[in-house]
Protein backbone atom coordinates (compact mmCIF):
# COMPACT_ATOMS: atom_id res chain seq x y z
CA UNK A 1 0.00 0.00 0.00
CA UNK A 2 2.87 2.40 0.76
CA UNK A 3 4.22 1.97 -2.75
CA UNK A 4 0.81 2.73 -4.21
CA UNK A 5 0.46 5.97 -2.27
CA UNK A 6 3.97 7.00 -3.35
CA UNK A 7 3.36 6.23 -7.02
CA UNK A 8 -0.23 7.43 -7.46
CA UNK A 9 -0.97 11.00 -6.44
CA UNK A 10 -4.03 13.21 -6.60
CA UNK A 11 -3.63 16.97 -6.73
CA UNK A 12 -6.45 19.30 -7.84
CA UNK A 13 -3.90 21.44 -9.69
CA UNK A 14 -2.60 18.54 -11.82
CA UNK A 15 -4.80 17.04 -14.56
CA UNK A 16 -7.97 18.37 -12.89
CA UNK A 17 -7.42 16.19 -9.84
CA UNK A 18 -7.29 12.89 -11.69
CA UNK A 19 -5.00 10.22 -10.20
CA UNK A 20 -1.58 10.58 -11.85
CA UNK A 21 1.79 8.89 -11.73
CA UNK A 22 4.16 10.48 -9.16
CA UNK A 23 2.75 13.98 -9.58
CA UNK A 24 3.60 14.02 -13.29
CA UNK A 25 1.01 14.67 -15.94
CA UNK A 26 0.50 10.99 -16.74
CA UNK A 27 -3.01 10.06 -15.61
CA UNK A 28 -3.53 6.50 -14.42
CA UNK A 29 -6.38 6.39 -16.93
CA UNK A 30 -3.93 6.96 -19.82
CA UNK A 31 -1.65 4.14 -18.68
CA UNK A 32 -4.62 1.78 -18.47
CA UNK A 33 -5.84 2.83 -21.92
CA UNK A 34 -2.41 2.19 -23.42
CA UNK A 35 -2.28 -1.27 -21.84
CA UNK A 36 -5.87 -1.99 -22.90
CA UNK A 37 -5.02 -0.90 -26.43
CA UNK A 38 -2.37 -3.56 -26.68
CA UNK A 39 0.83 -1.79 -25.67
CA UNK A 40 3.14 -3.74 -23.41
CA UNK A 41 4.78 -2.26 -20.36
CA UNK A 42 8.04 -2.23 -22.32
CA UNK A 43 6.37 -0.31 -25.17
CA UNK A 44 5.06 2.30 -22.73
CA UNK A 45 8.42 2.65 -21.02
CA UNK A 46 10.12 3.14 -24.39
CA UNK A 47 7.65 5.89 -25.34
CA UNK A 48 7.57 7.61 -21.93
CA UNK A 49 11.14 7.50 -20.64
CA UNK A 50 10.40 9.19 -17.31
CA UNK A 51 8.03 6.37 -16.30
CA UNK A 52 9.22 3.30 -14.44
CA UNK A 53 7.95 -0.26 -14.48
CA UNK A 54 6.74 0.19 -10.89
CA UNK A 55 4.58 3.12 -12.08
CA UNK A 56 2.74 0.85 -14.51
CA UNK A 57 2.24 -1.81 -11.86
CA UNK A 58 0.96 0.85 -9.45
CA UNK A 59 -1.56 2.01 -12.08
CA UNK A 60 -2.84 -1.55 -12.42
CA UNK A 61 -2.97 -2.00 -8.66
CA UNK A 62 -4.84 1.29 -8.28
CA UNK A 63 -7.38 0.22 -10.91
CA UNK A 64 -7.87 -3.13 -9.19
CA UNK A 65 -8.57 -1.38 -5.89
CA UNK A 66 -11.02 1.04 -7.50
CA UNK A 67 -13.19 -1.74 -8.88
CA UNK A 68 -13.38 -3.71 -5.65
CA UNK A 69 -17.05 -3.36 -4.85
CA UNK A 70 -19.50 -5.54 -3.01
CA UNK A 71 -22.16 -5.50 -5.71
CA UNK A 72 -22.99 -3.69 -8.93
CA UNK A 73 -26.51 -2.47 -9.61
CA UNK A 74 -27.79 -2.09 -13.18
CA UNK A 75 -28.41 1.47 -14.28
CA UNK A 76 -32.14 2.01 -14.83
CA UNK A 77 -33.03 2.66 -18.46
Amino acid sequence: MAQLSERITIDPTICHGKPVIRGMRYPVEMILELLGGGMSADDILADYEDLEYADIMAALNYAARMIQVKRLEPVPA
